[in-house]
């Protein structure tokens, strides 16, 4: 049974459309990502969601009765769920303890595991202004989590984080579900937030569901060129183009278009039957990886190898790997 029903939801801000006829379902301890554009209406989506905006047409059902937004209910927001925005708010001047009591609906031993999920113990005695902005995150994910809700609404919480607090972060979001039993709803532009996360994605495209599906499949088998780049750069062929390299990797589809990632390629020793000459225009180390830009005779390619095997002005054989 389905924990969230969102069913035929409009939304127009003047002559904008924000939100149209978006539907979908979540179930409890899914994990669904949200992803798209500056713009697409993802945010506003998951403030509807949590009845903090009103929708103008359309059903959002959470555990099978009515989520009543801002119009319906004096102050806004469902009971049972937890909406973390982007630009969250701690009291200052208080200790970080002092904030987390207030808010506390959870027995001593199930906060005590809150505060290591959300690792936030070494820092109850501090004071608000004393915490770094990542640190400050967690605090309020916490304050929103002793609250004890169902369902977790998370707006681009990876947003302005450096790389050690992002990864903290994950950790977190990843353990409500695996330790605290929260469902979670995240709202994000990073792919690899999404894709390492999700076990279901919603690609969302000037206010309409565009592709919704597992990261797997949203990932090598984009709906078009739109879906394609929200996750990283993309070889565009057709299906005969393709054909031209060997066989397709198994999991991109069967497509009349195809959106290829640059790791599906590689480079052949010699020129063969697949293997397609071309001339190196640019060489890019990555960390654990390298992107070999190749001109073709009629098209360009990126290969992602993990040895460099190739320097500027080099003619290679590109193919697919086996």
């Amino acid at each position: 049974m389905a924990l969230l029903k969102v069913s035929g939801i409009n939304k127009q801000l003047g002559t904008t459309v924000v939100l149209q006829d978006i539907t979908f379902q979540q179930k409890k301890f899914q994990k669904l990502a949200i992803v798209g554009e500056s713009g697409s209406g993802k945010s506003t989506l998951l403030k509807i969601i949590g009845g903090l905006v009103q929708p103008d047409t359309g059903k959002v059902l959470f555990e099978n009765k009515h989520v009543e937004g801002p119009n319906e209910r004096l102050i806004p927001g469902h009971p049972k769920m937890a909406y973390l925005s982007q630009h969250f708010e701690l009291r200052n001047n208080y200790r970080v303890e002092e904030i987390l009591e207030y808010a506390n609906k959870l027995p001593e031993q199930e906060a005590e595991t809150l505060f290591e999920v959300c690792h936030i113990r070494h820092l109850l005695k501090r004071k608000t202004d004393q915490v770094s902005g990542g640190e400050k995150q967690r605090i309020a994910m916490a304050r929103l989590l002793i609250g004890a809700p169902k369902l977790f609404l998370l707006d681009e919480p990876f947003s302005n984080l450096d790389n050690l607090h992002r990864n903290t972060l994950r950790g977190v979001i990843r353990a409500m579900g695996e330790k605290l039993g929260i469902t979670c709803l995240m709202v994000s532009h990073d792919p690899v937030d999404a894709l390492s996360w999700a076990d279901e994605i919603i690609v969302m495209k000037s206010g309409q569901i565009i592709q919704q599906d597992t990261p797997e499949k949203i990932y090598r088998q984009p709906v078009n060129e739109y879906a394609a780049g929200l996750f990283g750069k993309f070889n565009s062929f057709t299906k005969a183009e393709a054909a031209a390299f060997g066989d397709v990797p198994k999991g991109y589809g069967n497509r009349k278009q195809l959106y290829i990632r640059p790791e599906a390629f590689t480079l052949a020793p010699k020129k063969g039957r697949t293997a397609i000459p071309g001339k190196v225009t640019e060489v890019s180390f990555l960390g654990n990886s390298y992107e070999i830009e190749i001109a073709l005779s009629n098209s360009l390619v990126t290969v992602r190898t993990d040895v460099n095997s190739a320097d500027k002005g080099d003619t290679v054989y590109v193919t697919f790997k086996k």
